[in-house]
């Protein structure tokens, strides 16, 4: 079969045939239908210290896809229970294998594992023909859920944990960085009901696709300020919640002089190194701060997966975020184009 390989611990990947994978006891072989290009594939492809650290050549990369279920393994729920699996299934699959015997997920909180394997870092893979995970990652999809929409729930669910980790029905709402994540939490933020959503970034291209996405104001942060759109808007004290997306330093600052006194701040952006931070207007303004990372299992996939199911409109905001579609034997262009920030969400076609 086809697969997308980093096969030597340097720059550069290799699409390459490969044998196909067999399931083993409790796992699932999914025929890959479509998958997308996440900023994780870009460190792999380029090869820096963070890649080095984690990921041990020869590996097929890839964790966001949408497939068919094609074999179950030994161990796998089968038959015609709601819960069970059989060939034909059209499903996604969270990316993050957990140990299952760590105090976290002996409490239920998977997503916080500390003895996670990653798909497509840890272990092979979904840039390729077909994928073996274990049953207990796999996420069936409704029909209503086409192949390019179930490729994305993986940096989907990455915006609904974020957007969710505070109420922000009736609040206003700041999202410092529309990279297709930032983009997406827009979108989840319009739709839980926030009244005005203000997005950050330094492209406006990308800022055009957070506008589509139903923000009310857009700010090129290189040209203009956050606090002039607070007055421009009326308002009068800040924002209530921050979802800082960008991993960016000065955003970071900048979102914190907008807040509110009391407001909450989800982080998901992961920046590249330490920065400072004025402390005291967090401790004197009572600003609650989140780390955020993945998605909680499967909490944040049931979610999705519903207000995707009952919202034709939402869909479509999503579906936008999706801006370049290439044949798998085209990857060299879609890393390209990834890379360029002249684009949303970048999906491979593997059909």
């Amino acid at each position: 079969m086809r697969a997308l390989v980093k096969t030597s611990a340097q720059a550069g990947l290799e699409l390459i045939d490969v044998p196909e994978p067999t399931p083993g006891p409790g796992e699932v072989k999914i025929r890959v239908l479509r998958a997308g290009l996440c900023g994780t594939d870009l460190h792999i492809e380029g090869w820096d210290a963070w890649t080095a650290s984690m990921l041990k050549p020869p590996l097929t990369i890839g964790h966001e896809f949408y497939g068919e279920i094609v074999e179950l393994g030994d161990g796998v729920p089968s038959g015609e229970g709601k819960y069970d699996f059989a060939v034909g299934q059209r499903v996604s699959a969270e990316g993050h294998v957990i140990c299952g015997v760590c105090r976290n997920c002996r409490a239920g909180r998977q997503h916080m594992c500390v003895q996670t394997s990653n798909l497509g870092v840890n272990r092979d893979g979904a840039f390729a023909d077909y994928v073996c995970v274990p049953h207990t990652n796999v996420w069936t999809q409704p029909d209503d859920i086409d192949p390019e929409l179930g490729a994305v729930f993986d940096p989907l669910g990455n915006a609904v944990h974020t957007a969710l980790s505070f109420p922000m029905a009736g609040d206003d709402v700041l999202i410092t960085g529309a990279g297709p994540i930032g983009v997406m939490a827009v979108a989840i933020a319009r739709h839980i009901g926030a009244r005005y959503i203000v997005a950050t970034d330094v492209s406006d291209y990308r800022l055009s696709l957070a506008k589509a996405a139903g923000a009310d104001r857009v700010v090129n942060v290189s040209r203009e300020r956050i606090a002039d759109v607070q007055a421009d808007l009326g308002m009068a004290e800040g924002f209530d919640v921050a979802l800082e997306m960008s991993g960016n330093p000065a955003a970071m600052t900048e979102l914190i002089d907008n807040c509110t006194h009391g407001a909450k701040i989800a982080m998901l952006g992961l920046p590249k190194e330490p920065f400072a931070i004025d402390w005291g207007p967090v401790i004197t303004h009572m600003l609650t701060i989140k780390g955020i990372y993945g998605r909680e299992m499967y909490d944040t996939w049931y979610r999705m997966t519903f207000m995707m199911q009952t919202s034709p409109e939402l869909r479509e905001r999503i579906r936008a975020v999706i801006t370049h579609r290439f044949p798998a034997d085209q990857w060299q262009e879609a890393f390209a184009t990834a890379r360029s920030g002249e684009c949303g969400k970048v999906i491979l076609d593997w059909s």
